[in-house]
């Protein structure tokens, strides 16, 4: 995939998920010009193993981490619906909160996780908070934001041409993020909060993961989606 949108939008639930499933096509489409827009589900609260950590500093600080990161990828504009972690809800409130921005920045293109992708190997499951996000950013999409009669106090009706799935166990496009690796390593690494132990497992795995990618389309680096095409 190697077209570049007019204007792109991330949707995800914690403030490090764009990053860690499409930091490298952000940096890559913003450097070629695309309007990138971040929107983040979660304050991400309860993301720490520190049962005495404070939830209020815990959520402004990884908004700040998310703002660095942002800067590094080069976002156009970056905002949360501030939902407490581990309590998003696949409802009619979430759909409309997400068609609403949809329906104000038009992008051509939204990124989200693939909510089908469940079990990864036998240590590690997707977590309910991706997959919410997920499956409520597809029905924002199609058919919500493109049909008129779906929350019309939220806007104007706006189609959205492609869908990009990160995350997924079923890959039918990749984007070359060989030049922009590195901007993708920082970003993550922005978020310290999520690395008690320090990023350098989680770098050399984001590196390792990118090649595994590059290496199926024949490129250094790249990161992999599942597309849905709603332009006809």
């Amino acid at each position: 995939m190697s077209e570049v949108p007019a204007s792109a939008l991330a949707i995800y639930a914690h403030p490090d998920d764009p990053d860690v499933g499409c930091g490298g096509t952000l940096a890559a489409w913003s450097s070629g010009g695309c309007a990138v827009h971040v929107l983040l589900c979660t304050d991400g609260d309860k993301g720490t193993p520190d049962r005495h950590a404070d939830s209020q500093a815990l959520a402004r600080l990884r908004a700040a981490e998310a703002a660095a990161a942002g800067q590094v990828v080069g976002v156009a504009s970056q905002e949360f619906l501030h939902y407490p972690d581990g309590e998003l809800d696949h409802d009619p409130a979430l759909v409309a909160a997400l068609v609403g921005v949809i329906r104000r920045i038009r992008p051509q293109v939204v990124l989200c996780p693939d909510p089908t992708a469940v079990f990864f190997g036998q240590s590690y499951f997707n977590h309910r908070d991706h997959r919410v996000t997920g499956w409520a950013a597809l029905d924002a999409v199609a058919p919500a934001a493109a049909l008129p009669k779906y929350f019309p106090e939220t806007g104007e009706a706006h189609q959205v041409s492609t869908v990009l799935l990160s995350g997924t166990l079923e890959p039918n496009v990749w984007v070359d993020i060989s030049g922009v690796l590195e901007s993708k390593v920082r970003a993550i690494g922005c978020h310290r909060t999520q690395f008690p132990d320090g990023p350098d497992l989680v770098m050399a795995a984001v590196r390792s993961g990118a090649e595994d990618a590059g290496r199926r389309v024949g490129v250094d680096f790249a990161e992999g989606f599942r597309r849905l095409r709603f332009d006809g």
